[in-house]
């Protein structure tokens, strides 16, 4: 099997068409590369050079042949030698990442994008748009790496989890309805509302966001329309059919026709977590999280608390 040095070196002969100038250039002694040119027409079982004490060092056909193949098969070489070093250190590589929409709208997505950009642009980012309960079982199955996702009190086992963000909540609704004329809403005036319940088939996240808002204000909170995501709460908000408690980032969207206003005696926050394996064999990936958590703000916990 040719070997990186027999090549180095018959490259390196061929285009000096010296022994001894070649061995300078490569800084090595000359009986060096004679032996491992020797070596390489051995290998081949055909002569590569001519020599001749009193003439000039020539190519045979073969020689020639193989000479244009070498300097393509030594530069696909230093090709893959810097690559596998780039993947080796975290710059290049890929991260596959699940988000959940309030990731985009809140900027979180794009922020964390960024920052990681700018040291690893090498890296290829893979994004899609997933449920909280797909991504989390989409990272321990391997099918994503890390993932955007609304905190929950337990992760499957080699998962776990950082705070990035935290926003409070508020009450969409029509801008005709009774309550849009106010600055704010108290808990209690929601009692006997229409909730409208976005990510409804999750068994953690806003269901129980509205269940707590409901016990502050005494009351407890049925949900008439159940849908998966905030936009389209927010759209039946907008058309009168309920409201709808939502992070404060989805005001942002600019959907006409909804108004939105903050609950000024329910102060909870609301989260977003940056999933990921324990255990993580891939240095672009261990570099992306590293880069998540320095973004951590101070004093957080796994699930958001």
């Amino acid at each position: 099997m040719l070997t990186h040095r027999q090549l180095q070196y018959f490259v390196a002969v061929a285009e000096e068409l010296h022994f001894s100038r070649a061995a300078d250039r490569l800084g090595v002694a000359q009986s060096a590369i004679s032996v491992q040119v020797q070596q390489l027409e051995r290998d081949l079982n055909v002569r590569l050079l001519l020599r001749n004490k009193r003439q000039p060092i020539t190519l045979t056909d073969a020689g020639a042949l193989l000479y244009a193949e070498a300097v393509g098969a030594l530069r696909h070489m230093e090709r893959a030698e810097q690559v596998g070093l780039l993947a080796a250190s975290g710059l290049s590589g890929s991260v596959r990442m699940g988000y959940v929409a309030s990731a985009v709208t809140s900027g979180l997505l794009s922020r964390l994008l960024g920052s990681f950009r700018l040291t690893h642009e090498r890296v290829r980012m893979q994004v899609v748009a997933m449920e909280t309960p797909k991504q989390l079982h989409a990272i321990e199955t391997g099918e994503i790496d890390v993932g955007l996702v609304r905190p929950r009190r337990h992760y499957p086992d080699g998962v776990e989890a950082m705070l990035l963000h935290s926003e409070p909540l508020l009450v969409a609704m029509s801008e005709s309805h009774a309550l849009a004329r106010q600055p704010s809403v108290k808990a209690a005036e929601l009692r006997g509302q229409t909730f409208i319940a976005p990510q409804f088939n999750e068994s953690e996240g806003f269901s129980e966001v509205l269940s707590r808002l409901a016990a502050v204000a005494g009351f407890s909170a049925g949900s008439e329309y159940h849908v998966n995501d905030f936009i389209t709460a927010t759209s039946l908000a907008a058309a009168g059919y309920g409201v709808v408690i939502v992070p404060e980032s989805i005001r942002l969207f600019g959907q006409p026709g909804v108004a939105f206003r903050p609950i000024s005696d329910f102060h909870e926050l609301v989260h977003l977590v940056l999933a990921y394996r324990k255990r993580e064999h891939s240095p672009a990936i261990r570099f992306f999280v590293a880069a998540a958590q320095a973004q951590q703000p101070k004093q957080s916990s796994a699930y958001g608390a």
